[in-house]
């Protein structure tokens, strides 16, 4: 659906990298145009690069306003995921250059934003065109990140798995160690030997 409140501004807003063991959890905001549309519009996750690059750059040209902000590893480590998402998404509302009058969150959880009224749609980054922008702002964003991060840290295959629990990156960490991306408070091996990595 194109929108959800047809009489107020309105920004959806998602997250990219909850599930990751390394790297910055990221999030956007978007306001879009009440006549924006687009067939490719949908769940990031359900789209494939080609498809996320071209709408990224879509988004990003006739958004009425957007923004995309990230929480570091060590933060993730100090307030846990969760808040560290939400703190992204409060990051990425606070820098939109119009303050939206509602807000609509991907998922089940949100902490209120200043007074501003919002909506938790399970599934949302489907169902509405704002929440599924700010999903592929976030993801988009992100794996750019992690990809130029894979330069600096050749050896955990960041530049296809992103910093996933896949079992090569889990091997390589195992083999290799830690990064300052990797986030210490995640179960990083799957075995009980993951207190060797720190010492």
């Amino acid at each position: 659906m194109p929108y959800h409140t047809p009489d107020k501004i309105e920004a959806g807003t998602d997250e990219a990298g909850r599930g990751c063991l390394a790297g910055p959890v990221f999030a956007a905001a978007v306001i879009l145009p009440r006549d924006f549309s687009h067939p490719y519009l949908r769940d990031s996750k359900k789209l494939n690069s080609i498809q996320r690059e071209e709408l990224f750059h879509l988004i990003k040209e006739q958004a009425i306003s957007f923004a995309i902000k990230s929480v570091t590893p060590k933060k993730i480590d100090q307030i846990n995921i969760l808040n560290a998402s939400l703190l992204a998404m409060h990051k990425s509302i606070k820098a939109l250059h119009i303050q939206p009058e509602y807000i609509l969150v991907d998922g089940n959880r949100f902490n209120p934003y200043k007074k501003v009224p919002h909506a938790c749609i399970i599934k949302g980054d489907d169902k509405y065109y704002s929440i599924a922008a700010a999903s592929i702002l976030a993801k988009v964003s992100r794996d750019n990140y992690m990809l130029r991060m894979s330069r600096k840290y050749p050896y955990y295959s960041w530049e296809t798995n992103k910093g996933y629990p896949t079992k090569a990156h889990r091997h390589s960490i195992s083999t290799y160690g830690i990064t300052p991306l990797h986030r210490k408070s995640f179960r990083l091996l799957a075995d009980s030997s993951q207190l060797d990595l720190f010492d």
